[in-house]
């Protein structure tokens, strides 16, 4: 399986050589702004299953989980392109919106519910969490 995608001016592209493992909604206050308004459709990848052509620009902040989150964007377009957790470096997430399929990125449930505005739209088929969720795979083991 070959999965693939990447910035609006194509700067950057990547490819994703295993099966996603799930897909969020996410409607955290920081994916809100990443979202300019809307929550973020994310999909986790094992992070050594995707590789990156092309310079991306990295910013880090704690989100409201608390965890060191660090995001990835083209500096050329500012596409938002990924974000990795620091306490899971085995898991990269790519925005939905980057794939070159984006069929691919059916969610699989609505986290960060709490921190969405009222006129926010769900899809009442989801699941759906106020906070955060249980990580989407556990740490490879060393």
């Amino acid at each position: 399986m070959e999965i693939t995608g990447g910035c609006f001016c194509r700067a950057v592209r990547y490819r994703c050589t295993s099966e996603p493992i799930t897909t969020r909604v996410c409607w955290c206050r920081l994916c809100q702004y990443l979202g300019a308004g809307s929550g973020t459709v994310n999909v986790c990848f094992a992070a050594d299953s995707v590789t990156v052509e092309g310079v991306t620009k990295d910013y880090s902040n704690v989100a409201d989980s608390g965890n060191i989150m660090h995001r990835r964007f083209c500096p050329t377009c500012g596409t938002p392109l990924f974000s990795s957790a620091e306490a899971r470096p085995h898991l990269v997430f790519v925005r939905a919106g980057t794939l070159d399929d984006p069929e691919i990125a059916k969610p699989a449930m609505t986290i960060w519910t709490a921190a969405a505005p009222s006129w926010a739209c769900f899809d009442t088929g989801l699941p759906s969490v106020a906070g955060q969720a249980a990580p989407a795979a556990p740490a490879a083991s060393r």
